[in-house]
C-alpha cells in the first residue's frame, strides 16, 4: 500500500485489509512524506494489528509511481497485491486472487472488476469494467492469451485491482520516468500500465469478472473513474507540466521504447520476440501519426499505408482516427 495525505480514508482501507478471509502474509506500507496525520494512523494500526505490518516513511516526497516502486521492492511474499489508500477491499479479494494464481501456474498477473463508489462508499451504479468498456469479448480474448495485444491498444488494468507474482520484480523495477506522466486532458498511464505491459508480454493474465474492491471517487484522489479512460492520453505524477496533444505522441513513443528496452534487456528473445515486434509496429504507427505533412494531399499516402497495414485498427480508433489525421489537422 502507498499513502500520501490520506488520513480521511486510509483507516477504512486498513480495516478492510485486516478483515480479509485470507489474511495477507505481510502488509508493506510506504508513506510518501504525509503531513496530515496519515503516519500516526499507520503507526496506530501497525501496533494493534495481528498482521505483520512493515512501515516505511519516505523522508521526502517521491510521487505516486516512485512510491509504488519503493513499496514493491520491499515486498517479500510470492504474490504482490497493490492497494491504494482510499479504496476498500471486499472480504474475498485475496482469496480470489490466490485461487486464480494457484490454479494456473502460467499466469503471472490477475486483475478484477471494481464497484465504483462515492466518498462514503455508496455505489454509483457503475462498475469499473463497464466504465472502461472492457466487455465480455475482450475478457475472453485476455483469457485466451491475448492480453498484451489489448493492453498495447489501451490500458484497461487499474493498479488497485491487480496482483502479480513477485518473481517479476526484477523485470519491472525500476519503473522509468516515462511512466510518470501528466496529460492535459486528465487521463493517466503510470505504474499500472508499465507493470501490465511487461508482465503480459512474458506470462498469462487472468481476469476475475466480479468486483473485489470498492473504487472510491473523491475530490482529492490522483486517479479515478472520473478521468476519461483511453489510449490517447494520460495523467499522473512526476512530470508535472501538462503535456499538450502535440507532443503526446512523443511521450507515448518514449513509453513503448522503454518497455521494448526492458524486455530485450531482461527477457530471452525467444520469449519476447512477438511482443517486441508488436511494440515496434505501434511505435512506427505513432511516428507516422505524429509526423503527418501539413498539406492534405501529402497526408493521404501515409494515412492509406496505416489503413492498409491495419495499424489504425490495432493501435488507434480505426477509421475515426484515420479520418482525423486526414481531414482535421
Amino acid at each position: 500500500m502507498c499513502t500520501y495525505n490520506g488520513a480521511g480514508h486510509v483507516r477504512e482501507q486498513l480495516e478492510s485489509i485486516a478483515a480479509q478471509s485470507r489474511p495477507p502474509d505481510e502488509l508493506v506500507i510506504c508513506d510518501d512524506n504525509s503531513g496530515d496525520g496519515t503516519r500516526e494512523i499507520l503507526r496506530e494500526f501497525a501496533s494493534a494489528s495481528p498482521l505483520p505490518v512493515r512501515l516505511h516513511f519516505n523522508p521526502e516526497t517521491l510521487g505516486s509511481t516512485k512510491n509504488f516502486e519503493k513499496a514493491i521492492g520491499l515486498c517479500a511474499g510470492d504474490v504482490i497485491a497493490l492497494s491504494d489508500q482510499d479504496d476498500y477491499w471486499l472480504p474475498e479479494k485475496l482469496a480470489r486472487v490466490e485461487e486464480a494464481l494457484s490454479s494456473a501456474l502460467d499466469v503471472g498477473m490477475v486483475f478484477s472488476d471494481a464497484e465504483i463508489v462515492d466518498e462514503s462508499l455508496r455505489p454509483l451504479g457503475c462498475r469499473l469494467w463497464q466504465y472502461l468498456k472492457f466487455e465480455r469479448g475482450e475478457q475472453k480474448s485476455v483469457r485466451g492469451g491475448n492480453a498484451f495485444d489489448l493492453l498495447l491498444a489501451r490500458n484497461i488494468v487499474v493498479g488497485a485491482t491487480m496482483a502479480f507474482r513477485s518473481r517479476f520484480k526484477e523485470l519491472i523495477l525500476p519503473i522509468p520516468d516515462e511512466f510518470d506522466l501528466r496529460f492535459d486532458d486528465g487521463r493517466i498511464l503510470i505504474h499500472d500500465g508499465w507493470l501490465s505491459l511487461l508482465i503480459s508480454a512474458t506470462a498469462g493474465v487472468a481476469v476475475i469478472d466480479e468486483p473485489l474492491i470498492m473504487y472510491r471517487q473523491h475530490p482529492k484522489q490522483q486517479v479515478g473513474a472520473k478521468s476519461p479512460p483511453g489510449a490517447e492520453a494520460a495523467d499522473g505524477g512526476g512530470l508535472r507540466a501538462a503535456l499538450t496533444r502535440q507532443n503526446f505522441y512523443s511521450a507515448e513513443i518514449g513509453q513503448l521504447e522503454a518497455v521494448r528496452e526492458r524486455l530485450t534487456a531482461k527477457v530471452p528473445a525467444a520469449v519476447c520476440a512477438g511482443a517486441v515486434s508488436k511494440l515496434e509496429s505501434k511505435i512506427a504507427h505513432l511516428r507516422a501519426r505524429a509526423d503527418m505533412p501539413g498539406r492534405r494531399s501529402r497526408r493521404l499516402p501515409r494515412v492509406l499505408r496505416e489503413v492498409l497495414t491495419l495499424r489504425y485498427h490495432f493501435y488507434s480508433n480505426g477509421v475515426r482516427s484515420a479520418a482525423k489525421d486526414l481531414f482535421k489537422r
